[in-house]
């Protein structure tokens, strides 16, 4: 779907929750390839076995991921990612773990250099099955003022 959203229709403490996903051993069998992490954290069930967790986990960087495409429901041709802040891995995540995302809209402030842009923060959370937060950071978007000029 699309939909414009100008800077001035973000609200402060708006939230929105999308469905949850389940992480499997083929979704970190895949993003190993992708991105050649192959250490035994995450491959070597074995290994695994006699270390702290007991058994593989998921990549820190897949579940970012993941979240992040979790929370790309619709899509605002007025906006468009600036980056993330404050990355943070809480907690592992597992084969079998299902996580669901909250996203808030924490802050928003006027581009220091782009008149015609405000930056919206998004705090994005991912949580597992427990309700244990496993992710924590901040989306940072760039989104034309109503009345802004082409960039």
């Amino acid at each position: 779907m699309i939909r414009s959203l100008f800077y001035e229709d973000y609200e402060t403490g708006t939230v929105r929750e999308p469905f949850g996903r389940t992480i499997t051993e083929t979704d970190i069998v895949m993003h190993a390839g992708q991105t050649g992490d192959f250490y035994p954290h995450h491959m070597d069930a074995e290994w695994c076995k006699q270390q702290d967790f007991g058994q593989r986990i998921a990549h820190g960087t897949l579940i970012f991921s993941v979240a992040v495409g979790m929370t790309a429901g619709e899509v605002n041709p007025e906006a468009f990612s600036y980056g993330y802040d404050r990355l943070r891995f809480i907690k592992p995540v597992f084969i079998g773990d299902t996580i669901r995302v909250r996203v808030t809209v924490n802050e928003k402030k006027d581009h220091p250099r782009r008149s015609e842009y405000g930056i919206v923060s998004e705090r994005c959370e991912a949580f597992n099955q427990h309700g244990d937060t496993v992710l924590v950071c901040d989306h940072l978007l760039m989104v034309r003022k109503r009345g802004g000029t082409e960039a």
